[in-house]
């Protein structure tokens, strides 16, 4: 978490987040477990949940992002909240 950050911000959107990438890999996740053992193994998994991402909460995510640095529902939630266009 970056100290731009506020408290309430994060653990709202992790599970708003977890919500998104779990309708994806249609899978229970926990925060911390890496993607790629949770199902998300090819770039079609990658492209639905960055698509996903876009539309949900108006950031952009390069779907090679979403697998090789974004490992978890946790990093993907902190992308996220780092990159949300303010309102």
């Amino acid at each position: 978490m970056t100290s731009t950050q506020t408290p309430a911000a994060p653990a709202a959107s992790l599970e708003q987040v977890r919500a998104l990438v779990e309708s994806v890999v249609m899978r229970r996740l926990e925060a911390d477990t890496p993607l790629i053992e949770s199902g998300l193994v090819d770039s079609v998994l990658a492209v639905e949940i960055a698509l996903r991402v876009e539309t949900m909460f108006g950031v952009q995510v390069p779907p090679t992002e979403i697998g090789e640095h974004l490992a978890s529902v946790t990093a993907l939630a902190a992308y996220i909240a780092d990159n949300t266009p303010t309102r």
